[in-house]
């Protein structure tokens, strides 16, 4: 679909993510779902619904809720399934002539709750093709248990069940490509984003996802102040720098075509982004300066792999 982006227009919409919840300052994963949700048009209608995580800790406690539209909470492993199931009777009853409204159905969850736990419900929902969008806020951990890290845990990544120390390095696997498992599902659509500039890329993205119609998958890179360990209101910096290393490369899947929607116009080395994080702080030490050689190499060894299968 052709996206005219209109910025002041944007946020002029009334929010979708009421305020009032209990999510810490700083948080990414507030800014996801209030700017995703702002790309729904004006009259239509959603069903909104959260895997367990802090997302849905912080945003609802029955009987009270946040979202202005309807919500459903699931379990951690079957956000998806719920999700794909609201989709489904709401054809039914639109059959039946028991509906005539416009409903979008997206879902969001953490790394945990995607990557991982629920990663099996997503995965069908994806590949029965109900019309729907699945939004990752990715922190990179268990932010809401506290702080144990996830297949989306970023290499050399101090957690409470990879701690940085004498005999560790912190977590030594590096994270999963969950896009690119999305892509393989064959779907309409799957595009990975962050906050940076006037949050376009964002919005458009956002608003592709939910108006393609059929499945549709957002990895939003979304920071905790808490498990990251930065000062609160260098969240966009941080994001930024993630973008402009190729920590976190900004691209789309249309119809399986990927596309390259941003690329720096000089490749930051990877210290920027990690420098301004406590959980990277041992890598800085004397005699870890291998550890970052090996983190740059597998950062530009999926670079180069993203722009081969973007064609450049």
């Amino acid at each position: 679909m052709e996206n005219q982006f209109n910025f002041k227009e944007m946020q002029e919409r009334a929010d979708r993510l009421a305020p009032g919840h209990r999510m810490c300052a700083g948080c990414g994963g507030t800014i996801a779902a209030r700017n995703v949700l702002k790309a729904i048009h004006p009259g239509d209608r959603a069903v909104v619904g959260n895997a367990t995580g802090y997302l849905e800790v912080s945003t609802f406690i029955y009987p009270y809720t946040a979202y202005e539209d309807s919500y459903i909470h699931t379990a951690f492993e079957n956000a998806g399934a719920t999700m794909s199931g609201v989709e489904t009777a709401f054809h039914a009853l639109k059959k039946k002539g028991k509906l005539d409204d416009t409903y979008k159905f997206i879902t969001f969850g953490g790394d945990g709750g995607t990557y991982d736990i629920g990663l099996q419900s997503l995965s069908g929902a994806m590949e029965r093709g109900h019309d729907m969008v699945y939004v990752c806020y990715d922190n990179g951990a268990y932010m809401n248990t506290g702080i144990q890290r996830s297949s989306a845990t970023p290499m050399y990544a101090d957690t409470t069940t990879t701690p940085a120390g004498k005999v560790s390095n912190g977590k030594p696997q590096y994270r999963k490509d969950l896009a690119a498992i999305m892509a393989a599902h064959n779907i309409p659509y799957v595009a990975q984003t962050t906050f940076i500039g006037n949050m376009k890329d964002l919005y458009t993205k956002s608003e592709k996802a939910i108006y393609t119609p059929g499945p549709a998958f957002l990895n939003v890179m979304a920071p905790c102040p808490r498990g990251w360990r930065y000062n609160a209101p260098e969240i966009i910096e941080i994001c930024k720098m993630a973008v402009e290393t190729c920590y976190w490369p900004m691209f789309e899947i249309v119809e399986g075509k990927w596309i390259l929607s941003y690329e720096p116009k000089k490749k930051l080395p990877i210290e920027e982004f990690l420098k301004s994080q406590g959980r990277f702080k041992h890598l800085f030490k004397p005699g870890n300066e291998e550890l970052i050689v090996q983190y740059q190499a597998e950062v530009d060894r999926r670079w180069e792999d993203l722009l081969k299968k973007c064609n450049m």
